[in-house]
C-alpha cells in the first residue's frame, strides 16, 4: 500500500527529496513513438521549462533533474523559511503568476481596500498560498497537468498523460543527496542516448556546465554553496567543482567501454562523505532499485521516522551497508 504524502514528508529531518513522474504505461510520450515512428522529444523540452518556470514561482528550488523520454527524475529543496518570509503581497501575486485566484486577491492586488469580513477570508486565502507555495505536491501537481494538458490538445485525445500521481523519497544526509543527484544527471548517460555529461539534454548537470564556461552558476539552480562553515548560506553543501568532477568520473565507471577502477583519493567528494567507490557505483546506477521510500544513514533514518511516528523503517539495511 501506497504511504500517504504528509507521512513521507518531514521538513523538520530534511528539506531535499526526490521526485519521479512517469507516462502511462511507460509509453515514450516525450521520445519517439516506436510504431509510428512519430517524434516527441519536444515535449522534454516543454517539461524543462515548465520545471524552471514553476521554480522561480514557488518557495522550492531544483537541485537536479533529467527529463527522460518516458519519466522525468527531479531533485527538490524545499526552502519553507522563504515562505513564511514573504508579506501577503508578494504571496498573492506569486499565486497569480500561476492561477487567477479569487475576488478578493485579485482586488486586493488592484489595491482596492476589503471591508473586515473580506478580510478574514482573505487571509485565510493567503494562509492557503503560502502552504501551497512550499509544497511539494502543489509543485508537482501544476507541472504534471500543465504538460498532460499541452500533450493532449496536441494529440487531440484525453485522458491520462502521467502514470498516477508522482514517487517521492526524502534524502536524509549529504550522501544520499549527492548520490542520488549523480543518478540523476546521469540517467541519459545510463540509458545509452549520451555519451557525456554536456551532450545530456535536458539535464541539471548540462545547464550547469554551459553555465561554467561563463564562470556563473545558473540562476534557475539551487547553487553550490561549498563545504560547510560558520556562517553557511543558501545552496548546496558542495563544491561545485568537486561534483562536476564526480559526476564526470562516475560516468566513466558506468561506461561499458571504460569499467576501470577509480581510487577514492580522486573524488573528493566521495571521500569526505566515506563511500567506497563499489558502493558509490552501485547507489548512481541503482538508486531507485536499491531505494524504495526515505534515504539515509542510520540515524538520518531514526529521527525521521521518528518525527514522521513510522514504525517501520524502510531501507534500513541497504542504506547501513551502501551508506554508512
Amino acid at each position: 500500500m501506497a504511504i500517504a504524502r504528509n507521512r513521507q514528508v518531514s521538513l523538520v529531518d530534511t528539506k531535499y527529496y526526490h521526485c519521479i513522474s512517469r507516462c502511462v504505461r511507460r509509453a515514450f510520450l516525450c521520445g519517439e513513438d516506436r510504431f509510428t515512428g512519430q517524434s516527441y522529444e519536444h515535449r522534454q523540452g516543454w517539461v524543462e521549462d515548465k520545471l524552471l518556470m514553476l521554480a522561480e514561482v514557488f518557495c522550492i528550488d531544483v537541485c537536479a533533474y533529467a527529463v527522460m523520454s518516458n519519466h522525468a527524475h527531479l531533485v527538490l529543496y524545499v526552502d519553507d523559511n522563504q515562505a513564511n518570509r514573504l508579506n501577503d503581497k508578494a504571496i498573492v501575486i506569486r499565486w497569480h503568476k500561476l492561477c487567477k485566484g479569487t475576488l478578493l486577491t485579485q482586488k486586493y492586488v488592484l489595491g482596492e481596500k476589503l471591508s473586515k469580513v473580506e478580510l478574514i477570508f482573505f487571509n485565510q486565502t493567503v494562509k492557503q498560498y503560502r502552504e501551497r507555495l512550499s509544497s511539494i505536491s502543489w509543485f508537482m501537481r501544476l507541472l504534471n497537468e500543465g504538460i498532460a494538458r499541452r500533450a493532449n490538445k496536441e494529440d487531440n485525445c484525453t485522458g491520462r498523460f502521467w502514470e498516477g500521481r508522482f514517487k517521492s523519497q526524502a534524502l536524509l544526509d549529504e550522501a544520499a543527496l549527492a548520490a542520488c543527484m549523480a543518478y540523476v544527471d546521469l540517467n541519459p548517460i545510463r540509458a545509452k542516448i549520451a555519451n557525456t555529461p554536456e551532450q545530456s539534454d535536458h539535464t541539471s548537470v548540462q545547464k550547469r556546465l554551459k553555465c561554467v564556461a561563463e564562470g556563473k552558476q545558473p540562476k534557475q539552480l539551487l547553487r553550490f554553496a561549498g563545504m560547510h562553515r560558520q556562517i553557511m548560506p543558501k545552496g548546496l553543501p558542495f563544491e561545485l567543482k568537486s561534483y562536476l568532477e564526480l559526476v564526470e568520473l562516475t560516468g566513466r565507471i558506468i561506461r561499458e567501454d571504460k569499467r576501470g577502477y577509480i581510487d577514492y583519493m580522486n573524488l573528493p567528494l566521495l571521500e569526505r562523505l566515506n563511500i567506497s567507490p563499489e558502493n558509490w557505483l552501485k547507489l548512481t546506477t541503482q538508486f531507485t532499485r536499491v531505494f524504495h521510500g526515505a534515504v539515509g544513514r542510520p540515524n538520518s533514518q531514526a529521527s525521521y521516522c521518528e518525527n514522521l511516528k513510522r514504525k517501520r523503517r524502510s531501507n534500513i539495511s541497504n542504506c547501513e551497508k551502501l551508506l554508512a
